[in-house]
């Protein structure tokens, strides 16, 4: 696996650019790049989107497979080392506890053990922030991340509308 998908790259692809109604060969995409074993997510984020009421919560729920194992002993070592870290950092307590109780280090942590880039929308901030933010976190452990766009990019993705 060369990338993993944060839960707001899919949110906001349905939302805005990619939705599904309107852009069905971005999902058509994502299940090939799957599919060639370059793109995944973990069960956690998995769970995250099936919560959901709507589309993509659907699609989500047809592929399983895409949403891989978080729990394995070295993922949890890393996941362990990341909490311990964050625990212990000067962040803000509610930023700081939502970030440990969701899938964010989870991702981070699988990511670190197979050495694949996290793609995420959220952008990273200044050091000295008060806020836990996935590639700072990501930054911290050696872990690259990337947004939606420059994943696109990496994998000279094409939509291109033939007649």
């Amino acid at each position: 696996m060369k990338y993993l998908l944060d839960s707001n790259t899919y949110i906001q692809a349905k939302n805005f650019y990619y939705g599904m109604d309107i852009c069905p060969a971005y999902w058509d995409w994502l299940d090939r790049q799957f599919q060639l074993g370059l793109v995944a997510s973990v069960q956690m984020i998995g769970k995250e989107l099936r919560d959901g009421d709507d589309d993509l919560a659907e699609w989500v729920k047809l592929r399983p497979a895409h949403f891989i194992d978080n729990d394995d002993t070295e993922t949890q070592w890393v996941f362990s080392e990341i909490v311990r870290s964050v625990a212990t950092g000067d962040y803000n307590p509610g930023n700081r506890d939502n970030f440990l109780a969701k899938a964010d280090p989870w991702l981070i942590a699988k990511a670190k053990t197979l050495g694949a880039s996290v793609v995420t929308h959220e952008a990273l901030l200044a050091p000295n922030t008060k806020k836990v933010k996935v590639p700072n976190i990501c930054r911290q452990f050696g872990v690259q991340c990337l947004d939606t766009f420059q994943f696109l990019r990496e994998l000279n993705a094409k939509f291109v509308l033939e007649r």
